[in-house]
């Protein structure tokens, strides 16, 4: 009976342990800051909407969206600004310096930069980063901090459900399209069923025809018209100067820490 209890006693306090260290991960998970406006574009509500919505999106892409505004790079470059700041606050979700896609905003030179570290680099490349610059540049110009925030956030999500090397944007991916597509898949199957189900006409043109006492009489060939087609000449989509002004530089680089990450660099 004593040995029994010794067993159940052991049970007991791996379960309490368990539990108490799982608490723990939670509440850190919970209270980890995502949000650091230094430049102070956002009220504390908005702070904290963006902090509740950064933790659920973060832990269904096992990384954390990061955004970082200042008024004060302390005389850095906003790249070297944002690289230091990776490194001494050892960003990540699954370890320091880890999984982070991090927007930063530099209110005196009115830059943004986008990165991707580790599972950000390699969902969120230069390519994409620059989609979800073009994406919110316009409510970043208008001065709509907290919508730009909320979009770079969300894209970034999308983006990285996508996997690597393919475009996001391409129509296949759109809502729209694809419930369009569905609907005409669907009507042509039922259609089909619809004409089958109705039984074969076995008539035709020659069914009444005596093919042994008919045949052209005569033949003749009338010209009427002319008719030319043209074709838009497709304009060069090619990015490699920019895009819609926006002064968009593409690029990554390597933190002095070591840490490798994807860039996209503009105005606004």
């Amino acid at each position: 009976m004593i040995r029994s209890f010794k067993g159940y006693g052991f049970i007991i306090l791996f379960i309490i342990l368990l539990t108490f260290s799982s608490s723990i991960v939670l509440a850190d998970t919970y209270t980890k800051q995502r949000i650091y406006d230094f430049a102070n574009l956002l009220t504390s509500e908005e702070i904290e909407r963006l902090e509740s919505m950064a933790q659920k999106y973060s832990t269904r892409r096992d990384t954390d969206f990061v955004i970082l505004t200042t008024d004060h790079t302390e005389g850095k470059d906003i790249v070297e600004y944002m690289e230091d700041f990776y490194d001494d606050k050892a960003l990540g979700y699954d370890k320091p310096h880890g999984n982070t896609a991090i927007l930063t905003i530099d209110m005196n030179n009115r830059d943004v930069y986008l990165a991707g570290f580790y599972k950000g680099e390699e969902y969120l490349d230069d390519y994409r980063l620059d989609l979800i610059q073009d994406k919110i540049t316009p409510d970043l110009s208008n001065g709509d901090f907290y919508k730009a925030f909320r979009k770079f956030i969300k894209t970034s999500y999308k983006y990285m459900g996508i996997r690597p090397g393919v475009d996001p944007d391409n129509i296949l991916f759109k809502l729209g399209f694809q419930i369009t597509t569905s609907l005409i898949v669907a009507g042509i199957v039922v259609g089909s069923m619809a004409y089958n189900t109705g039984g074969r006409v076995t008539v035709y043109d020659g069914t009444y025809r005596d093919f042994s006492n008919s045949r052209i009489l005569n033949r003749r060939d009338i010209y009427l018209r002319t008719s030319v087609t043209k074709h838009k000449k497709p304009s060069n989509n090619n990015r490699s100067g920019g895009s819609g002004g926006s002064g968009i530089s593409r690029g990554g680089g390597m933190t002095r820490g070591g840490h490798s990450h994807s860039g996209s660099r503009g105005k606004f």
